[in-house]
């Protein structure tokens, strides 16, 4: 097959050796001058720990055997990582690419969702690049992996659907939800449309994409440059674009996971027989393939899958990213690659809604804190563990699944001393139905083949029925996200001014708390979409176009015209909704009050990310002026309005974070909400405001918050993560249902 990718033969001259050694020496003599040399070289001790520990480890092993993303050559040790540049004056990242070209490597692929690259590197050049001032951060290219109408009643989609006094006409039309997925059966009738099409408008495999396609004979082999012609009208955008489209696929997702995700969230019932029905059944859909029919896949595809869904936002109004699979980092949000394209992905203004993980429940019995797994940890992601319904549609004894993962989450950085240091951030966000729901499953197109969950688990497919009618249950955080995912559609559609921190702020202020789970158990609260749609249709519709032209400001009023902030109450299947009228913000505060959404607050720009006390903005950089994405760069602030005056701080009013006090992050939601009611907490008269790089707040600390003592949780008994070790790389949330040695809990659900 020929390969449509402009290649770069780069061979390192006698000539241009002698001119690169003068160029060093000038740079040097400017260096002695006062001048910035760039890049700067760092130790090779700081080098170092610029790179991942499974990284180091292979760097030395004597054998990297089943390992995917090393192997030995002809020409040694190579492997394949993701290096992500700082924000400096080269945003193509030219001299680190022809840096990895030089070293005797090749680069595969400059990515838009982060700053950074998909390359090949000799294992002995590694800590050579690592030295350099423009890279962050050096790690593999890890396998990925799946994560795995009772739901109309028990969201309140059924009491939002009529038009008019009793409801909002709202079924998600005209929205866009992408799944980054293991595919999407699209000729299954949950996703049939008006016109008897399919309303899944796009689907692409990213698993088609192998590196022998790509790079042919040269994969494993350095010296080439295959990232410099991927732009609009690029012949090898065409070709890729070309190669990717699984719209004529015999058989779209023969994991069967993808669509599944897919039809909880946006799904038509498939049969008269069983409603199953999904919270936004007009919504469109796009599939985004970055698993195989193993549940298995990389964080490069995965990248791609959010580049992908980045460059075409606007084109196809994509303005909701379902991530229902995890990653097995350590890393800090902050430069965690997946963490850091979904931060991207919200500041181009898509809300993207992740699984916590299914690792609440460790393999001792015990309940497991610090489980979040990534890109669930990235403080702008709206990251949803799961809620038990117990088969009723009523919600007055739902409860948190024993196997959804808590807070607060355990990805962190390693300082001088080699001390560690968690980022202890609070999460999840919120719950939603995810155990036992019933949703679509996938076939091939003539109905012959199975897919694998369904030959692995009979016992829970539901019906096999006509072509594109067949039914399955599923259980799992995996199946949480997208219900949310359909309720953030169903939001848009009734105002497509919100911005995602915007959403995110709505959907917690109006979760319902369930009685017996604290804040690092459930977050806000189990969704309430019927309150989610009342403070959406009372505010303005313009309030995302004003933020990104600097029109609006903090404290500035955003109720639309005639309207007013509605009841803190919510009627579901005939039953009172209490709010919890709490949200987090600066990823360890919680905050509360109705001028919360009275007033503008600065953290709902999209491209600004609070968190303790590091407050930046990201920059949108476009091809050309048009509306195509090329990257992002994000950069420190030094002053801003973060939150206006009136808003209600509650964070000093919690306590030391103790489990057998219930007080701090194990505070009872419900307990916590009832104290809101009767006046907790600290009305803000300044606000919250940065000034010179600190952020103030009538004096509490707020650049710390509520951190969890680690001595106390040991001393209580109480169990922490330091990482969600799955395996290799990313898994779909559940863990596997497929996987050897795993329990089956987190697929098959509970009592």
């Amino acid at each position: 097959m020929s390969n449509q990718f402009s290649q770069r033969r780069i061979v390192p001259s006698a000539i241009s050796r002698r001119f690169a050694a003068w160029v060093a020496f000038f740079a040097l003599a400017l260096v002695s001058l006062g001048a910035l040399a760039s890049p700067t070289y760092s130790s090779y001790a700081d080098a170092l720990k610029k790179l991942s520990p499974d990284l180091q480890q292979s760097l030395t092993s004597n054998s990297v055997s089943g390992v995917s993303w090393a192997k030995e050559t002809s020409s040694g040790r190579m492997v394949k990582v993701l290096i992500l540049g700082f924000n400096t004056a080269d945003p193509d990242l030219e001299d680190l690419r022809h840096a990895i070209v030089s070293a005797g490597g090749s680069v595969y692929y400059k990515y838009i969702s982060v700053n950074g690259v998909l390359a090949l590197l000799p294992a002995g050049r590694v800590l050579d690049i690592a030295r350099r001032g423009d890279v962050e951060s050096i790690s593999p290219n890890r396998v990925t992996a799946r994560t795995k109408s009772l739901l109309e009643k028990a969201t309140g989609a059924s009491d939002v659907r009529a038009a008019g006094a009793s409801g909002y006409g709202a079924d998600g039309s005209g929205v866009g939800i992408a799944f980054l997925d293991s595919g999407i059966m699209s000729s299954h009738r949950a996703f049939a449309a008006d016109n008897g099409g399919s309303r899944v408008k796009k689907s692409v495999d990213f698993q088609k994409l192998t590196d022998t396609i790509l790079y042919g004979s040269r994969d494993w082999k350095g010296g080439w440059d295959f990232s410099n012609s991927i732009y609009p009208g690029s012949s090898t955008l065409a070709w890729l674009e070309s190669t990717i489209s699984s719209v004529l696929a015999s058989f779209q997702d023969p994991l069967g996971h993808g669509t599944l995700v897919a039809s909880l969230a946006a799904g038509r019932s498939a049969t008269s027989a069983i409603d199953s029905t999904g919270v936004a059944p007009n919504a469109n859909l796009y599939d985004v393939r970055v698993l195989n029919e193993d549940g298995i896949g990389d964080i490069g595809d995965a990248l791609m899958g959010i580049d992908w869904v980045i460059y075409h936002g606007k084109e196809y109004n994509i303005r909701v990213l379902n991530i229902s699979l995890a990653a097995d980092s350590t890393d800090s949000y902050l430069n965690d690659p997946l963490c850091r394209a979904v931060r991207n992905a919200v500041a181009a203004g898509i809300t993207v809604v992740v699984a916590a993980g299914n690792y609440g429940l460790g393999a001792d019995g015990r309940e497991h804190y610090g489980t979040i797994s990534s890109p669930g940890n990235e403080p702008s992601a709206i990251t949803v563990g799961s809620g038990n319904p117990h088969a009723t549609d009523t919600r007055g004894d739902d409860t948190v699944n024993l196997f959804s993962s808590r807070g607060p989450t355990r990805g962190g950085s390693i300082d001088a001393a080699g001390v560690r240091h968690p980022d202890n951030l609070i999460k999840p966000d919120l719950v939603a139905p995810g155990n036992r729901l019933v949703g679509a499953l996938s076939t091939d197109r003539l109905g012959l083949l199975q897919s694998r969950l369904a030959l692995a688990f009979p016992q829970l497919v539901v019906q096999r029925g006509l072509l594109g009618s067949g039914l399955m249950t599923a259980s799992g955080t995996s199946f949480s996200a997208p219900v949310v995912s359909g309720v953030v559609a169903m939001m848009l559609q009734v105002n497509p001014g919100l911005t995602p921190p915007l959403i995110k702020a709505i959907l917690q202020y109006t979760a319902e708390p369930l009685a017996g789970a604290n804040l690092l158990q459930q977050g806000a609260g189990l969704v309430n979409l019927p309150g989610a749609l009342a403070i959406s249709d009372a505010l303005a519709k313009d309030i995302g176009a004003r933020a990104a032209n600097g029109s609006l400001r903090t404290g500035d009023p955003i109720l639309a015209a005639g309207k007013a902030m509605p009841a803190a109450t919510s009627t579901i299947e005939g039953r009172a909704v209490s709010w919890s009228r709490i949200i987090y913000a600066g990823g360890n505060q919680v905050l509360s009050g109705d001028d919360l959404f009275r007033k503008y607050q600065g953290i709902y720009n999209p491209t600004l990310s609070w968190v303790r006390s590091r407050v930046s903005r990201t920059e949108i950089e476009r091809f050309d002026s048009s509306q195509y994405i090329a990257g992002f760069e994000e950069e420190p602030l030094t002053s801003r309005k973060l939150v206006s005056p009136g808003v209600v701080q509650l964070t000093s009013f919690l306590g030391p974070s103790s489990s057998a006090m219930g007080t701090g992050l194990f505070i009872q939601v419900k307990a916590l909400s009832a104290r809101v009611v009767l006046g907790l907490g600290a009305q803000l008269v300044e606000g919250i405001v940065l000034s010179e790089s600190i952020v103030l707040s009538e004096g509490a600390d707020v650049s710390m918050g509520i951190v969890l003592s680690e001595g106390i949780l040991l001393s209580e008994g109480i169990l922490l993560s330091e990482g969600v070790l799955l395996s290799e790389g990313i898994l779909l949330s559940e863990g596997g249902a497929l996987q050897v040695g795993t329990s089956l809990v987190t697929f098959t659900g509970e009592p």
